[in-house]
C-alpha cells in the first residue's frame, strides 16, 4: 500500500519509495506535474498514511534482504504533508539505511518541517521560478504560499542542513527559459550551495497541455550551465533490472510514471512487451493509457 519499486534512478540508483499521502495531496498544482492537476492544493499536514502500517510495511519490505541504494519519502504527493513523515525518517536511520527525501520544498517555512527534514540524509527541492510572478505561474501554489515565505524556508533549512541538499529545474519553454529568467533561478540555486542540480523537461504528458519539452540540444546546455552552480555530482547508477510481470508494471505506472522504453529498461524485457501490456489495459486504467502518450 506505501512501498513501491525499488524503481531505477540515474542519480540515486535503486530507490525504494515510500508513499505517505494520497495521489495528487499536494501545496502546488504545477503545470508540468506527470501525475496530472491537483485537484485541491493544500496545506494541511495531518496523518494521511497511518504511520503504523507503514513501518510495518517497511520492515517487512526489508527483512527480504533484496539490494536498495535508497530509501526515499516521495510518490503520489508532498511527503512534508505527512505530519509523522520525520518518524518514518527516524526508523530509516535507526537501521542505519540512507534516506532521500524529495519534496518540492514549499513547507520548509515551518520549523517542524525544516527538523524533521533535517533527519534525511539527502534532501531534493524544486526550484523552477525566481519572483512572485513566475512562482505563481509554474507551480500554482496554495493561495497562502507566496514566493518569499517559500525561499525564506529554504534558506533557513539550508543555514542548518549539514546533509546533501539537491536542486531540480524543470525547463519550462516560454516560463523559465529565457535568459535573464535563467540568470535569476541560477543565482538562487547557487545561494543555496546544492550537491547536485538536475534539469529535467515534460517527456511525460503534463498537467497543463500547453507545456512543451525542450529539444535535446537545449537541455544539453542548460545542464552544463547548471552543473556550474553544483558542488560535488552524484555517480550515475545502472539498476540491475527488476523481475517482470504486468501487475508490476502496472503498479510502477501508478507511481513513477515512464515512458515505455524505460519501463522496458528497467524491467529489462523487450518494449514491445510492455507496449502489449499497456495497451492491454489502457481502457480500464488511466496510468496505462497516459504511459502510451
Amino acid at each position: 500500500m506505501h512501498i513501491f519499486g525499488p524503481v531505477p534512478s540515474r542519480r540515486y540508483g535503486r530507490s525504494l519509495g515510500i508513499d505517505l499521502v494520497p495521489m495528487k495531496t499536494c501545496c502546488y498544482d504545477c503545470v508540468f506535474c506527470q501525475l496530472g492537476p491537483t485537484p485541491r492544493t493544500t496545506l494541511e499536514r495531518r496523518d494521511y498514511a497511518p504511520l503504523p502500517d507503514v513501518l510495518r510495511e517497511l520492515d517487512a519490505w526489508l527483512a527480504k534482504g533484496e539490494p536498495v541504494d535508497v530509501l526515499t519519502l516521495c510518490g503520489s504527493g508532498e511527503p512534508t504533508l505527512h505530519a509523522h513523515f520525520g518518524d518514518v525518517l527516524r526508523r530509516i536511520r535507526a537501521l542505519g539505511r540512507p534516506s532521500l527525501l524529495m519534496s518540492n520544498g514549499a513547507l520548509l517555512w515551518d520549523p517542524a518541517v525544516r527538523a524533521d527534514a533535517a533527519l534525511a540524509d539527502r534532501v531534493k527541492i524544486s526550484l523552477h521560478f525566481w519572483d512572485e510572478a513566475s512562482f505563481r505561474a509554474t507551480v500554482r501554489p496554495h493561495p497562502d504560499l507566496t514566493f518569499a515565505r517559500v525561499l525564506e524556508g529554504w534558506r533557513a533549512f539550508r543555514a542548518g542542513y549539514s546533509g546533501a541538499l539537491d536542486v531540480e529545474f524543470f525547463a519550462l519553454p516560454g516560463l523559465n527559459d529565457a535568459p535573464d529568467a535563467l540568470n535569476r533561478v541560477l543565482a538562487l540555486a547557487e545561494s543555496l550551495r546544492p550537491a547536485t542540480v538536475t534539469v529535467n523537461s515534460a517527456e511525460r504528458p503534463p498537467a497543463d497541455s500547453a507545456v512543451r519539452d525542450v529539444p535535446p540540444a537545449e537541455m544539453a546546455h542548460l545542464r552544463r550551465l547548471f552543473a556550474t552552480v553544483a558542488h560535488a555530482q552524484a555517480a550515475a547508477h545502472a539498476p540491475a533490472p527488476e523481475p517482470y510481470d504486468e501487475a508490476a508494471l502496472l503498479a510502477l505506472a501508478r507511481r513513477h510514471p515512464l515512458r515505455p522504453d524505460q519501463f522496458a529498461r528497467y524491467f529489462g524485457v523487450p518494449e514491445a512487451t510492455v507496449r502489449d501490456a499497456l495497451r492491454r489495459h489502457a481502457q480500464s486504467d488511466p496510468y496505462a493509457a497516459r504511459a502510451l502518450l
